[in-house]
């Protein structure tokens, strides 16, 4: 061009781009979208999603991980909220909807800020601010107890609002019980691992025929009819070769030219199994666990000598009856000796529905358990699944720590009065992002109100008046719609959700206001064979 300068093309034509405030309103939009699609689950009057697929699968549930992973999110910023709650249930196993809500609302507060011209940086700033104490109040708050009956009430709590029908008690003791058995103790600390408590599921029968197997539960039957269905003091061995002849590593061909040597080999093939399940007899063995496959002929000589045996464990069955039973893996037949071996009262295949399962009962003092969930289909036993391992994971996490806060809303509240209180002690802009962020704890309560029916606005405005006048573990209590002591009402929820919900919600909150720029990204070229189209070497 004569006269003036050059246009410098930085991005291809065409380049999606969002820039400046578009691009920051863009973002909280598709996060304030993804907290209302989960805001009607939360608490124990909360609704289900329906989710369907492109076959024609449909998944209920009411779990706000579940429902996310589930959902074809497209929008960048969607899926980092998403992100928020996969954290949440890996880490902690609940508050998952909780997470997601405050993520959303802490970016709608901070949108009415931006509004009024307070930097994103200042407002990130506050929230950090605000968490630090928010922290800081949430330990002073927590209440310390790990006995079983704070177990059970952190376990009805995370269940009360899953759709398990009325078995809600019955529940809650065995997830105490299960929590009890795997509890170890380590230099003066309890340890609980929720992956020692397996989790079986089988439609047929109702939610009460649920049962906790003081021992595991193998979805496996036994190879051979002639075995016998149960054997009593079991004692077991964990095998992790194949019973089998193993087949050479290059192509390899038997010629047999004489007719008569042909009986020859197949006894020697013979043989070798006989050879194989002598050393198994030797060792005391009466029931053989196998990670891999299992020959026929070995399975015949197998139930000739009346010893139990199942093929294709799973690697992660095996290494929770080395906890359950006391067994030693083994991988040579040679290593097998009676000290490898596990002992359990009683082995037995029993039919649950149209399928055979293995249990495997009596053990001494079982580090590894079972709970088998029975159910009339199987989006019920699949919801059913959900909500145990949610309870499971919180009444793990509260025997370790030994903490709790009252649940209902009631330390929302408390933290919210409390950080507003604060704020005026801050000063400077920061002091609105930090009565921003205590407005945002208020969406919990406001949520519980509106989704057990009750007037959000008049149950807030008591709620507030009750924590205004010290009443510290008040909450909502939806059995009856009024504003009640959560601790006296036995709602609980454990003290390591709490923060981490918190946390984690504050930390993509500002992470996403601090974006000011959403470019569409170059493609990165799929890898080819080199040479080009059809795997040609240059030359």
């Amino acid at each position: 061009m004569l006269g003036g300068q050059m246009p410098i093309l930085i991005l291809k034509e065409g380049t999606k781009r969002e820039q400046g405030k578009d691009a920051q309103k863009a973002n909280i939009e598709a996060a304030k979208a993804i907290a209302d699609a989960v805001r009607t689950t939360l608490g124990p009057k909360g609704m289900d999603k329906m989710l369907v697929d492109s076959i024609g699968d449909i998944v209920i549930s009411n779990d706000g991980a579940t429902i996310l992973k589930e959902m074809d999110v497209d929008h960048p910023t969607a899926k980092m909220i998403v992100e928020v709650a996969k954290s949440q249930d890996v880490s902690v196993g609940d508050g998952t909807t909780t997470a997601v809500i405050l993520a959303g609302e802490f970016l709608k507060q901070a949108e009415f800020l931006l509004e009024q011209g307070v930097h994103s940086t200042v407002i990130a700033n506050g929230y950090r601010i605000a968490m630090n104490e928010a922290k800081k109040l949430l330990e002073s708050l927590a209440i310390s107890a790990s006995d079983d009956n704070t177990l059970r009430n952190v376990a009805l709590t995370a269940l009360s609002g899953k759709n398990t029908g009325i078995a809600y008690d019955f529940l809650a003791d065995l997830v105490v019980k299960a929590v009890n058995a795997v509890a170890e103790e380590r230099n003066g600390k309890v340890t609980v691992d929720p992956s020692n408590i397996k989790v079986d599921k089988k439609n047929g029968g109702s939610i009460n025929d649920t049962s906790l197997v003081n021992g595991l539960v193998i979805d496996k039957e036994k190879v051979h009819p002639k075995m016998p269905s149960v054997v009593k003091g079991a004692k077991i061995a964990l095998i992790d070769s194949a019973l089998e002849i193993k087949k050479t590593e290059i192509e390899a061909k038997v010629q047999i030219t004489d007719p008569s040597r042909i009986q020859d080999f197949m006894s020697q093939e013979s043989d070798t199994f006989k050879r194989m399940v002598e050393k198994v007899k030797a060792s005391g063995a009466n029931v053989v666990l196998c990670q891999k496959g299992i020959d026929d002929l070995a399975q015949h000589f197998l139930a000739k000598e009346g010893i139990y045996a199942v093929r294709r464990v799973k690697k992660s069955d095996m290494e929770k009856l080395v906890k359950a039973t006391g067994a030693r893996i083994v991988t040579e037949l040679d290593d097998l000796n009676e000290k490898a071996l596990g002992k359990a009262e009683k082995v037995e295949e029993k039919k649950i529905g149209d399928d055979r399962m293995t249990f495997i009962t009596g053990c001494a003092n079982p580090k590894a358990i079972s709970i088998l969930i029975r159910g009339g289909t199987d989006h019920v036993v699949s919801e059913m699944e959900r909500s145990l391992n949610d309870a499971i994971r919180v009444a793990a996490i509260t025997k370790e720590d030994g903490k709790y806060l009252p649940g209902g809303g009631a330390i929302e509240a408390e933290l919210s009065m409390r950080i507003r209180n604060f704020a005026n002690t801050v000063g400077g802009r920061e002091q609105l992002a930090i009565e921003a962020f205590a407005k945002t704890l208020e969406v919990i309560p406001r949520t519980l109100a509106e989704n057990s029916g009750m007037d959000p606005i008049n149950t807030l405005i008591k709620l507030k008046a009750s924590h205004e006048k010290g009443n510290s573990t008040h909450g909502i209590g939806l059995s009856e719609n009024a504003v009640v002591d959560m601790s006296s009402a036995g709602v609980y929820d454990p003290l390591r959700v709490k923060k981490h919900a918190l946390e984690s919600a504050v930390e993509v909150a500002t992470m996403i206001l601090r974006i000011d720029d959403v470019i569409a990204s170059k493609k990165s070229a799929p890898s080819g064979p080199p040479g080009g189209m059809g795997g040609e070497m240059p030359y």
